[in-house]
């Protein structure tokens, strides 16, 4: 025959309440649970946002730097164009002015070889000397200066450098050839300050 205890009604009221807090323990911790998850996914939408805008103002920054670097470069080059350009004035300035000046010295020079070639009495010939000292020091002035006689009397005409003011038959010369210098031509470097007055041969 079956046995049968005796609950009594303290310890079955007891039990239910036990798993009555065991149970609405359990609802608290997934409810808790549900909240960190969600707060856990707000953080990491946050975070994705705040990457997303880091990545966009590093991208920017990249973009203005990169605008900047050539905006350098470019100011760069052209400032360096400017002192080229600049110190290329510059030294035409300065070649002009020295053409200038020795321009009007020529015809002092063209007087000077006058006057050396016109003859003198032996009682001027101290005079004479004195004029040939001065000459050669202006030559020498000139020369230091960078200003060189250019060539003619028997070379090629050539137009860069010649002015013909008359031709001539001339069976002993070649075609073209300068055979009499009227007023010598100088040149500083490669720039003509006075050309050459001279007689080609046909």
């Amino acid at each position: 025959m079956a046995e049968y205890v005796n609950i009594s009604p303290e310890l079955e009221n007891e039990d239910i309440q036990d798993m009555v807090e065991d149970e609405v323990c359990d609802n608290t911790t997934s409810v808790g649970q549900e909240e960190v998850a969600e707060e856990m996914e707000k953080e990491m939408e946050t975070e994705d946002e705040e990457k997303t805008q880091l990545k966009k103002q590093i991208e920017d920054m990249n973009a203005y730097c990169s605008e900047m670097k050539d905006k350098m470069l470019r100011m760069a080059a052209e400032f360096d164009n400017y002192k080229k350009r600049t110190s290329r004035e510059m030294d035409n300035i300065y070649t002009d002015a020295k053409c200038d000046t020795v321009k009007n010295i020529l015809p002092v020079i063209d007087n000077f070889e006058r006057a050396l070639e016109t003859g003198v009495c032996e009682s001027c010939s101290s005079y004479k000397q004195g004029v040939e000292l001065i000459y050669k020091q202006l030559m020498d002035i000139l020369s230091s200066m960078g200003v060189e006689e250019i060539k003619a009397l028997g070379e090629k005409f050539n137009p860069d450098f010649h002015n013909a003011v008359m031709h001539v038959e001339d069976e002993n010369a070649s075609a073209n050839e300068i055979v009499e210098v009227f007023q010598k031509g100088y040149k500083l470097n490669d720039r003509v300050i006075r050309y050459s007055m001279v007689k080609v041969a046909n």
